[in-house]
């Protein structure tokens, strides 16, 4: 299935690693850090992204 918005959400996607297969494919890239026990990194703002500390138990610290 294709993405309608991939342009958009590429220009809109906060996630420092640029090489990611699933850069603006929001719906894949949830998938992918739920089975792997993380958050995608734009669910932590961008000093904590950076990190790619995107353990739920760091998204817990934040809030």
């Amino acid at each position: 299935m294709e993405c309608v918005q991939l342009e958009k959400n590429e220009a809109n996607c906060t996630c420092t690693y640029m090489s990611c297969e699933r850069r603006g494919r929001c719906c894949e890239c949830i998938q992918y850090h739920l089975a792997q026990s993380q958050l995608p990194g734009c669910c932590f703002p961008p000093e904590v992204e950076k990190t790619y500390d995107r353990s739920f138990s760091r998204f817990a610290q934040l809030h």
